[in-house]
C-alpha cells in the first residue's frame, strides 16, 4: 500500500506559488519539500525527520538519547548537570491560563523535570518586534517573574533583540535551563521495557484548546483553560515514592499519543493504551468533537507522562494524586514486548487502532 504522505513518483513537486497545474502541491505538508513547512515544527513525523536528517548529521549527537533535556556529567561525584533550551512563539501571547511567560518559565522547567532533575536556573532571550505595545510585554515578562517565583527557579541572565515591524508576530521568547539530577536517577525514553505501566497526571488536551480558542475566538459552553503549571515538585514526589521510574515526559506538541509513540519507537517496545481510562475534561472533549479533534494528540502544558515498573504502580498512582498537580492522575496502559515501535489504543468494546504522530502541525504555534 502506498504511503499517503509520499506523493506519487510522477507528480512533480514545485515551490508554492509556482504556475500551472505540473507545479501545484497539496496543501497537507509533504514529506519531500524543499521548503520548511509549519508541520516541521508541530512534533510529528516531519519533526522528527527535521531532526534525524538534518540536526544530528550536521551538530552531532546519539538519536538514541534524544530527550526533554541533556544529561551531562558534573565536575564532582553524585549529581549530573540537566540543560535544556526552548523557544516560544505561541499566539495569541494571552490566552485562558496562561500567557507567553508562564508558559515559557513552566516549560522549560518541565523540560528539566522530565530527566528527574532539579531546575536550578533559567535564562530568556526576548525577540520584540518594533511596534509591541511596552505595556503587553510589561505584562507578559510580570506573568514570567511571577512564574519564576511560583516554581522557585531564578532567571539569571537573559538578551533582548528587536527587529523590523512585521518580523516577530509581536515578540517571542527563547529559555534554557540547568539542573540537577540526583545519584541514581535514570530517566530516559529508551528504559520502557514490556511489564511497565504507563499514567498519565492528569485530564489532557487543556492547553491546546485553550490557545485554539481565543486564537479562533471560538466559544464552547464553558471556558477551557490551559493546564500549564511546573512539574518539578510533582517529580520529586513521585521519585520520592518510586525511585526507578523509567520515563517521564511532558506531552507538548503531538500529546499524549505523539509521546507514547516516540517512546515505542525509542525502546523498541509496544505500547497499550486504554482510551477509556485517559481523562479528559468535558469541556475539551466536547470542543474537539465539535472541531474534529482527537484529544490524545491535542497538546499539553502542565500534566506528563511516567512509565514505572509494574509492581511500583499503585505506588506512583498513590505519589501522584497525593500531589496537587497530580489529583487527577490515572493509569491509562501497559507496556508489552509484541508490536515493538508501536501504539494501540484500545475502546471500550476492546477494539484496537494503531496510533500514529500526527504528520504536521496540528494546532499551530500553541507553545
Amino acid at each position: 500500500m502506498p504511503d499517503p504522505a509520499q506523493p506519487p513518483a510522477d507528480l512533480p513537486v514545485g515551490p508554492v506559488g509556482a504556475a500551472g497545474p505540473d507545479a501545484w502541491t497539496c496543501p497537507v505538508p509533504l514529506r519531500h519539500t524543499e521548503r520548511v513547512v509549519l508541520g516541521h515544527g508541530g512534533g510529528g513525523v516531519l519533526s522528527a525527520e527535521l531532526v534525524e536528517h538534518l540536526f544530528l548529521p550536521e551538530l552531532g549527537g546519539d538519536p538514541d538519547a534524544l530527550h526533554d533535556a541533556a544529561v551531562l556529567p558534573a565536575p564532582g561525584p553524585g549529581e549530573r548537570l540537566a540543560f535544556t533550551t526552548d523557544s516560544y512563539v505561541v499566539q495569541p501571547l494571552f490566552f485562558p491560563g496562561g500567557c507567553l511567560g508562564d508558559l515559557a518559565v513552566n516549560g522549560t522547567v518541565n523540560d528539566l523535570a522530565m530527566a528527574g532533575a532539579r531546575p536550578l536556573a533559567l535564562s530568556a532571550g526576548f525577540v520584540l518586534e518594533e511596534g509591541l505595545e511596552t505595556a503587553v510585554l510589561g505584562r507578559v515578562v510580570a506573568a514570567m517573574g511571577a512564574a519564576a517565583r511560583a516554581a522557585g527557579v531564578p532567571v539569571f541572565t537573559g538578551d533582548t533583540k528587536v527587529v523590523e515591524r512585521g518580523q516577530a508576530d509581536g515578540m517571542y521568547v527563547c529559555t534554557a535551563g540547568v539542573g540537577a539530577v540526583p545519584a541514581g536517577v535514570d530517566i530516559r525514553p529508551g528504559r520502557a521495557a514490556p511489564g511497565d505501566v504507563v499514567l498519565v497526571s492528569g485530564a489532557v488536551g487543556a492547553h491546546g484548546v485553550a490557545v485554539l480558542s481565543r486564537r479562533e475566538g471560538l466559544e464552547f459552553g464553558t471556558e477551557v483553560r490551559s493546564d500549564t503549571a511546573p512539574l518539578h515538585g510533582l517529580v520529586a514526589a513521585l521519585l520520592a515514592a518510586v525511585p526507578d521510574v523509567h520515563v517521564l515526559r511532558d506531552p507538548t506538541r503531538g500529546g499524549v499519543a505523539g509521546t507514547l509513540c516516540e517512546i515505542a519507537e525509542s525502546a523498541r517496545v509496544g505500547v497499550e493504551l486504554a482510551e477509556a481510562a485517559v481523562p479528559v475534561l468535558p469541556g475539551v472533549a466536547a470542543a474537539c468533537g465539535f472541531l474534529g479533534l482527537d484529544p490524545l494528540h491535542v497538546a499539553n502544558e502542565g500534566r506528563l507522562v511516567a512509565v514505572v515498573p509494574g509492581d511500583r504502580a499503585e505506588a506512583a498512582l498513590a505519589a501522584l494524586r497525593a500531589h496537587p498537580a497530580g489529583a487527577g492522575a490515572a493509569v491509562v496502559g501497559r507496556v508489552t514486548a509484541e508490536h515493538p515501535g508501536l501504539l494501540l489504543a484500545r475502546s471500550p468494546l476492546g477494539a484496537a487502532r494503531v496510533v500514529q504522530r500526527p504528520l504536521g502541525e496540528q494546532l499551530p504555534r500553541i507553545c
